[in-house]
């Protein structure tokens, strides 16, 4: 049974830090990649970063170039989102997911990969004050 759970979400002050963690079960993660996507208040939800199952990270989101970083632990099938120098703006629920089995598991490449991914977690709430 494919499981994506998120974790680590909070309220943080502008300037601060949070890690998300994903943790994945059911799946082999150096198998899959594994997106992060946020989701505002009445906004679409958008991707942010994608690992693939080789350790190869993809930005999507150039409001996140600089400041967020993916990785993961393959024996700890976790996935982890690093958020540094946060602003208000990435307020949203940040979700994690796995790209859909194919013959790759690189990162989909185009600037809306939603589509791509099959499993999704719960998400987790960040919430940045200003």
């Amino acid at each position: 049974q494919v499981q994506l759970v998120e974790s680590g979400g909070g309220l943080v002050q502008t300037g601060g830090s949070l890690r998300l963690s994903c943790a994945a079960s059911g799946f082999s993660v150096n198998r899959h990649a594994i997106g992060w996507f946020r989701q505002a208040p009445g906004k679409e939800r958008e991707a942010v970063l994608c690992i693939s199952g080789g350790g190869i990270s993809f930005h999507y989101a150039d409001s996140a170039k600089g400041r967020f970083t993916i990785s993961k632990d393959n024996d700890k099938s976790t996935v982890y989102l690093q958020m540094n120098r946060l602003k208000p703006e990435d307020t949203a629920v940040y979700f994690c997911a796995r790209r859909h089995p194919s013959s790759t598991s690189y990162c989909p490449e185009q600037s809306n990969p939603n589509a791509e991914f099959d499993y999704w977690g719960q998400g987790t709430q960040v919430t940045v004050s200003s």
